[in-house]
């Protein structure tokens, strides 16, 4: 942690921007300065999942202000992630470069699952440490996350298509509240709640923990009001719900608690709740400090400390899909050496690519457990479509690339369809990957010799001690071969 003074999470949520800045502290972290704006991004989707002029535009004005706060960071000190609306949203890509150049730092998309992953770790970090398992909800603007753990595990994680903006843009579009309108949304969030409540309610929990602005504010009112002493109950909820009716419309609501801005989507935010205590059987919940940008920033400490889940993952995955470690090892340690030795000159010397490579050698060989026609598609799928802990959307992708790209013809275009940062280092990396499994394709423990790698007049140098590569047909003619694949890709290697 003594690498960065100081180090930042932000949370471009559906309904508010988060931000918040923390130091070193001999008991983990202490928060400086917390930031929040009302950006309502959910809101700016069209219905061809596009984000709208004014809604980018009142996002770009917001992470402007973030960065005047941030921008002087270094670089891997802030983490900011997107959720449900960028994951829909398909101009995504174009609004996140002027995102990125706002803010002053990368910006990424998580899928639901990891949303939900780093939302229990938020969680875990804000309230005492104890025995119980735990059922932790968090209703966003356009996703609601649901965790069962214990400590800071989570056991089971869900991401469901229901939050606080959809579920009103959804069932009160002009703002009037309805009995009727009302009860058609608490259906719809028991619906979709449905194919999981059996599940969950199996496993059981001894707490329930709500977090975020929904949530929060919901408990705000219901103690502000008198309608409960304590958290969140069912009776407390009725009173709510009854005061909302009597409103009529988001607004001429006027709750203590309850902010203007957040009225706005109260009416989707208290269906999705009262349709969860309904299909899970819920009786009291409590509301947490902690959410996902707090997970953000104690999962960024832990890479920072060199405890990164991501690699975690990998070695699951790895173990999952039975791949022969040893094999796997043998083919990082030669993958490394390459890079070290290319690094320089490809522009490849950061740790990510490190990281990257190492991932990919690790689990380049998962698809055999499918089967060993093709496998490398098969690799690429599994990688492509699993829930990986800790691996953005992005990042996701151009392991599964690379896993697709490691044997056979070279598929040039595949990494046309990542992000641009990626597309040049990735298919690079995919070079040295190819190499390093042909150079042990025999599966032997016999190592590679030392040998002179250099990239020269823009060709890639493999220089073998005399007499070894000779000594050695099979895996010449392997190198051949792969010189000519390499060549379709626009790679030259030269083999002395």
């Amino acid at each position: 942690m003594s690498e960065f003074p100081e180090v930042a999470a932000v949370d471009l949520g559906s309904n508010s921007f988060h931000m918040i800045v923390a130091q070193s502290a001999p008991d983990g972290l202490r928060m400086v300065d917390r930031l929040r704006e009302s950006v309502r991004l959910a809101a700016g989707l069209d219905a061809d999942k596009n984000l709208d002029t004014a809604a980018r535009r009142r996002a770009l004005d917001c992470l402007e202000r973030f960065g005047q706060r941030v921008r002087g960071l270094p670089a891997g000190s802030v983490r900011a992630v997107g959720t449900n609306t960028l994951r829909q949203s398909r101009n995504a890509q174009a609004f996140l470069a002027e995102a990125e150049a706002a803010l002053g730092h990368p910006i990424q998309i998580v899928s639901g699952y990891e949303e939900a992953r780093l939302i229990y770790l938020g969680v875990a970090h804000s309230i005492a440490d104890d025995d119980d398992r735990r059922l932790v909800m968090d209703i966003g603007g356009g996703s609601t996350e649901l965790i069962i753990g214990e400590a800071f595990v989570p056991r089971e994680m869900e991401s469901l298509h229901m939050g606080c903006v959809s579920a009103t843009r959804k069932h009160f579009p002009d703002g009037a509240i309805t009995e009727k309108r009302l009860h058609k949304a608490e259906l719809a969030a028991r619906r979709e709640l449905e194919p999981i409540a059996d599940r969950y309610r199996r496993l059981s929990w001894e707490r329930v923990i709500g977090a975020s602005g929904t949530i929060r504010a919901i408990e705000r009112c219901l103690r502000s009001n008198g309608w409960s002493e304590t958290g969140i109950d069912a009776d407390g909820l009725q009173q709510l719900r009854r005061a909302l009716l009597k409103a009529g419309h988001v607004d001429k609501l006027s709750l203590s608690g309850v902010s203007e801005s957040r009225a706005q989507v109260l009416p989707g935010g208290l269906a999705v709740l009262l349709g969860a205590f309904r299909q899970l059987g819920l009786e009291r919940m409590e509301a947490a400090d902690g959410a996902l940008r707090e997970g953000l920033l104690f999962d960024l400490l832990g890479r920072i400390r060199h405890e990164d889940v991501r690699t975690a993952s990998v070695m699951a995955t790895a173990g999952r899909y039975h791949v022969d470690t040893a094999q796997a090892g043998r083919v990082a340690t030669t993958a490394g050496y390459l890079l070290g030795e290319t690094a320089k000159d490809w522009q490849l010397a950061s740790a990510p690519f490190a990281d990257m490579l190492t991932w990919a050698a690790r689990v380049h060989e998962i698809g055999l457990d499918i089967s060993h026609s093709q496998y490398h598609k098969h690799g690429a799928y599994i990688l492509h479509h699993s829930d990986l802990a800790g691996f953005a959307r992005d990042e996701q992708m151009v392991l599964a690339t690379l896993v697709r790209a490691h044997r056979r013809k070279f598929p040039k275009s595949a990494f046309r369809e990542l992000p641009e940062a990626w597309q040049e280092p990735a298919t690079r990396l995919a070079v040295l990957l190819r190499l390093a499994i042909v150079l042990h394709r025999s599966r032997s423990a016999e190592p590679v010799p030392a040998m002179g790698v250099s990239i020269r007049k823009g060709a890639l140098r493999l220089e073998f001690p005399a007499g070894w590569l000779a000594d050695r047909p099979l895996l010449e003619a392997d190198l051949q071969e792969e010189a000519g694949f390499l060549e379709t890709a626009g790679f030259s290697l030269v083999l002395t």
